[in-house]
Order: C-alpha cells, then sequence, then structure tokens
C-alpha cells in the first residue's frame, strides 16, 4: 500500500502548508488548517499543538487537543514531562539538531521502553507518537505531538523529516503572532487569581479573581475533526469551544467549593514549578500570553509548609508588567543580546555617548547596533523604536528599567 507522502498531490499538500505558515499567524484557525493539511500526507489519529514562552519553554496559547480524553489525561501528560525520565521531551528535542522525533524509533522500536507509552498512550489506545519543537533563530515558539493508534503503523522517517522541515515555518507563525499590537477589550480583575495546590497538583483552594481571570483564559481547543478511531475518545466535534469554567463538583449550599477544569497553559506552569520544587528542574515557572487584547503573565511557585508535608504549589494570573513582555518582544523581533541591550537603554532615555560608556563600546559600535535594531524592528527613529517595542504591545506605564534579556 502507498503510503500518502508518496503519492502524486503530496509535494502540493506540503507547498500549501509552507505558504500558509508564509502568510499567516498562528491561531487557532491556523491550527486547525495545518492538522487538515498535515493529516493529508501524514496520517495520525490524536494531536496535541501549543504556542510556547520563548524564554520558558512552557506552553502558552493558542493550543489544541485532537483525541485525548479528558482533562485527567492532559494533568497526565504534563507532569510526565516534568518529573518522568523518557525520551523524546520538548526541552530535550529543543537542543537536537533535528526537532522532530518519534517515539518508536528513540526507543529502537520497543515503545513499551517508554512510561509514557504505559501512563498516556495505551490508556487512549494509542501506539507510536512523533514530537516536534517549532524553533526559529535557536527560539521555540511551540510544539506539537501526534499520536497514531495502538497497533497502527509507527511513523517513518520520511514523516519524521517532513516535520522537522516544518519546523521553522511554523515557529515563525507562532513568532509573529507575538507581534500583534493589542487591542484590549472589556475590563480585568482589581486584584491578581491566586490558585493553591497541594502536594499531588491537586487545586485545594483559589479566590474571587482567579474565576474572573480564567472566564477570560482562551479555552485549549478540544477538537474531533478525524474519523472516529476505535479505543479513542471523541472531545466536541466541530462544536464552539465550551465555557472554560468548569464546575466539577456540582452546587449546592452545603456542597465544597467547586473544581476548575485547568487549561493546558497553567498546568504547564503548575508543573514545572512543582518540579522545580522537588529539585527535578530549574528555572522561572511563568508564562505570558495574550488574552483578549492584553498580556498576562502567569507564575506558578512553591508554598512553604511542615518539613513532613509534601511542598504545596501556588498560581497567580494578573497582567503582565513592560518587564515581562519586552524580553519576548525582543525575541519576536530577532534582536540579539547587545541589540537588546541597546534598546534598554534607549528605552531608558540615554544618548549614544552614554549608551557607549555604560556597555564599554565606541560610539560608532553603538550606532551600527541601533541601525540593525531600526532595521528590524521597522523604524526610523528612537521614539519609534520605544513606542514599537514597548508602548505598542504594554498599555501600562514603562518601568524605568526594563531588562530586555529576560
Amino acid at each position: 500500500m502507498e503510503l500518502p507522502l508518496g503519492t502524486a498531490p503530496a509535494p502540493r499538500v506540503l507547498e500549501r502548508i509552507h505558504r500558509t505558515t508564509r502568510t499567516r499567524i498562528a491561531d487557532n484557525a491556523l491550527l486547525d488548517e495545518l492538522t487538515r493539511l498535515l493529516r493529508e500526507i501524514v496520517p495520525f489519529d490524536a494531536s496535541f499543538w501549543a504556542a510556547a514562552d520563548p524564554l520558558t519553554m512552557l506552553a502558552t496559547s493558542p493550543s489544541r487537543l485532537e483525541n485525548l480524553g479528558s482533562g485527567e489525561a492532559c494533568d497526565r501528560y504534563w507532569e510526565a514531562e516534568f518529573f518522568v525520565e523518557d525520551v523524546n521531551h520538548f526541552r530535550a528535542l529543543a537542543r537536537r539538531t533535528s526537532p522532530a522525533a518519534s517515539l518508536y524509533r528513540a526507543t529502537g522500536g520497543h515503545p513499551a521502553r517508554s512510561s509514557r507509552y504505559h501512563t498516556l498512550n495505551r490508556p487512549l489506545g494509542l501506539g507510536d507518537e512523533l514530537r516536534c519543537v517549532f524553533r526559529t533563530g535557536g527560539e521555540v515558539w511551540g510544539y506539537a505531538c501526534l499520536w497514531r493508534a495502538e497497533g497502527g503503523r509507527p511513523f517513518s522517517v520520511a514523516e519524521e523529516r517532513v516535520l522537522a522541515d516544518l519546523s521553522a515555518p511554523v515557529a515563525e507563525a507562532f513568532r509573529r503572532a507575538a507581534l500583534l499590537r493589542p487591542a484590549p477589550v472589556g475590563r480585568v480583575p482589581d486584584v491578581p487569581g491566586l490558585l493553591t495546590f497541594d502536594g499531588a497538583g491537586v487545586l485545594e483552594s483559589y479566590n474571587e479573581a482567579a474565576e474572573e481571570w480564567l472566564r477570560d483564559l482562551p479555552l485549549t481547543r478540544l477538537n474531533g475533526d478525524a474519523p472516529a478511531t476505535p479505543g479513542l475518545t471523541l472531545l466536541n466535534g466541530d462544536a464552539p469551544a465550551a465555557p472554560h469554567l468548569t464546575l466539577l463538583n456540582g452546587g449546592g449550599r452545603d456542597a465544597p467549593p467547586p473544581l476548575l477544569d485547568l487549561p493546558a497553559e497553567l498546568r504547564t506552569v503548575l508543573n514545572k514549578a512543582r518540579a522545580v520544587a522537588a529539585g527535578r528542574d530549574t528555572g522561572p515557572a511563568r508564562a505570558r500570553l495574550l488574552v483578549r487584547g492584553r498580556w498576562l503573565t502567569i507564575h506558578g511557585f512553591p508554598l512553604r509548609g511542615p518539613e513532613a508535608a509534601a511542598p504545596r504549589t501556588a498560581l497567580v494570573i494578573e497582567p503582565a508588567k513592560a518587564a515581562d513582555v519586552a524580553p519576548l518582544i525582543a525575541r519576536a523581533y530577532r534582536l540579539g543580546r547587545r541589540e537588546q541591550q541597546v534598546t534598554r537603554l534607549v528605552a531608558n532615555g540615554l544618548t549614544t555617548s552614554e549608551i557607549a560608556a555604560t556597555l564599554c563600546l565606541s560610539t560608532h559600535t553603538v550606532r551600527g547596533y541601533l541601525k540593525q535594531v531600526f532595521e528590524k524592528v521597522e523604524v526610523s527613529t528612537r521614539g519609534g523604536l520605544v513606542a514599537k517595542i514597548f508602548a505598542d504591545h504594554y498599555k501600562g506605564t514603562l518601568d524605568p528599567d526594563i531588562h530586555l534579556d529576560g
């Protein structure tokens, strides 16, 4: 039987995918179309797509899930990503020469050697998986995982290569999305949203502001636009996404507080914070995402308690400060380290001579960096640069000492 990738229409489909990613930004509609087009040449039965914060590699929006069961499966997925030693973790793929790899080949043809295969794939009726990080300029802007049903044909080397070749074009679509100029819609809560979790990552409590924030967060898309496969759960069909806040306990005066069905964007930050607390990971548990025209920051951090108790975790959702957004925007414009330093000092009002003295450079070199920055950001003046990097993406008061490099 001839594989779809070897048929005559395959080159036309690939060209359409490349053309689509060159001309559009990453949003829910693009992820839907990429799923449909890619399936024509690389068949799969379930999938996960998500944008990523390039500074922390944690999932942000847009994101899309297809045929992957309930939120419980999503919990297991992200716990495995941060707590279980396994093959093809996204952070490992980000460091490899090829950004795509299949579970079958990574385990030498024995996927049962993978813990993820036992805890996630098999319970959902899934077999081989093909993972890819979408990267450009050394930055990861998103990732995806495709699955085939248990007993199906493993992904081929040629199919891995197709996904690897799409890494940079799809990353560019995600990168361009970060450069959208926000147009804030509606009010936001007056205080940060706070959620606390027990040592196992189970939600314990949350404040009223958290409910308000969660209603505004983009729901991870649950789709089922592929034919149903035995053993797979079809979610939502083609219906619009359900309201983001899911009450799992019901109501009633004496009922405990309702639980929140958390999206992937919060689950990744939560499990990163838990992994840092357990000594299994390092770095900040933080993700930035654009919601209803506003940049938000989701912070995760461990809470202190009795030494014998498993560490509890908290998530905070709040409007992003300029210092949170600026490093992401700088990366979206592909500014190098020195270019970011010069841009920060320009935002602080320093002259060319003062920038040169601060960075121990010649004024000629500083002018060269400024010229490069102006070309990348497509402006011609310092005022235009500050407006494009900061004011267009953050409507609040600028921090007088914004650090662009993260």
